[in-house]
């Protein structure tokens, strides 16, 4: 019996909403993730966090087991427990950031080993690692198989090898995490922008058997128009009544395509790391606080928004955190990001369930740089 009970309550052509329950609580899908890499999103607290409407959160199985170490967070209770977020975790497997770190790392049929990037020790992480690093040790909700990413663009023949051993890796991950009455496992579809790849994958997770399925070695430098082009064919290959989750992704518009194309999850570190770097996302597009045009705007970032963030500040004030360097000016803007695709998630949901999604997509690609503020992305 699976840990994860998945409802749909409408759909909307391709598009559907529905409900993940789990021990922890219920996620209302289409759902955002936001990242908290190492066991916390970035310069947010989890009450901010929850606050915008989040049900699950994102940690890394990497930065985590680099620090401060997979044992120490199990020996201080857990990740939920140690961040202080008591909803859903989904726990990336590591195979991203293994890519990211290629020039560190070494593949074999057994593992990856790869060099940490914060002080050189080595470290090997195999399926039954990644395994029992995310379900054992931090007490993920969801966990992910370890997998191997390739960069874009691929060859077709190093696309399929990283696949074929991604499915090998996808079959360990499922023995060693066994039968788990409150943890899940998702598979990872690889195959990069490969038709035929992508099929295959899809045939080897299903004879295994997944509680959800990812799609992934997608926003890894293709571009918009062939990460959609890709989702055409890729997300009818996965199991309708399963969960689908797009990793990594993304900007604002991205989310919309992919919903309207049966995605129901996400997860990205762009609403945070442009808040970070004085970049606030609206409705019509991402604006550039750091532009002297906002040195006297008196207007919030998004009145009808009840993030206090997007609501209480103005351009002005938010302008003038930005340019003097204030923490707050990240916090805030942090804030009204994830609130922002919070909000987008719920309008996509209200959207689906009331039949108008075709109509809300249209509005909504209509609107994409309507306002003068908004620079192009």
């Amino acid at each position: 019996m699976s840990a994860l009970d998945f409802v749909v309550a409408a759909r909307d052509g391709a598009a559907r909403t529905g409900r993940i329950t789990m021990a922890r609580g219920v996620i209302e899908t289409p759902a955002f993730m936001p990242v908290g890499t190492a066991g916390a999103v970035k310069a947010l607290t989890m009450d901010q966090v929850r606050a915008t409407g989040a049900d699950i959160i994102l940690g890394n199985t990497v930065h985590l087991m680099l620090r401060p170490g997979a044992e120490r967070v199990a020996r201080l209770g857990g990740l939920h427990r140690f961040s202080g977020w008591d909803r859903p975790i989904l726990t990336d497997s590591g195979g991203f950031q293994v890519m990211s770190l290629s020039a560190l790392t070494k593949i074999t049929e057994e593992a990856a080993t790869f060099a940490s990037p914060i002080d050189g020790s080595r470290h090997v992480l195999s399926p039954e690692r990644s395994i029992a690093i995310q379900a054992d040790l931090l007490g993920a909700d969801i966990v992910m198989q370890l997998d191997e990413c390739v960069a874009w663009p691929a060859a077709p023949e190093r696309a399929a090898e990283a696949m074929r051993l991604s499915a090998r890796w996808a079959a360990r991950c499922k023995t060693a995490f066994g039968a788990r009455p409150t943890q899940a496992l998702f598979g990872i579809q690889q195959g990069s922008t490969f038709e035929s790849l992508r099929r295959e994958s899809a045939e080897r997770l299903i004879e295994i058997g997944f509680d959800g399925y990812a799609l992934g070695g997608l926003a890894v430098g293709e571009g918009h128009g062939a990460m959609v082009e890709t989702l055409d064919f890729a997300v009818d290959m996965l199991p309708a009544e399963r969960p689908r989750y797009l990793m990594g992704v993304g900007k604002p518009i991205d989310l919309v395509e992919a919903v309207a194309r049966g995605v129901d999850m996400f997860d990205c570190v762009l609403p945070t790391r442009s808040g970070r770097h004085g970049q606030a996302w609206t409705r019509a597009g991402p604006i550039n606080l750091k532009a002297a045009r906002f040195a006297e705007d008196e207007r919030p970032l998004d009145p009808t928004l009840t993030c206090p963030a997007s609501r209480d500040y103005s351009r002005a004030y938010l302008h003038h955190l930005v340019k003097s360097g204030e923490l707050l000016g990240q916090v805030l803007l942090s804030w009204h990001n994830i609130a922002l695709y919070q909000a987008l998630m719920s309008d996509l949901r209200a959207a689906i369930a009331e039949g108008r999604l075709e109509a809300f997509r249209r509005a909504f690609k209509a609107g994409l740089g309507a306002d003068p503020d908004a620079a192009s992305s």
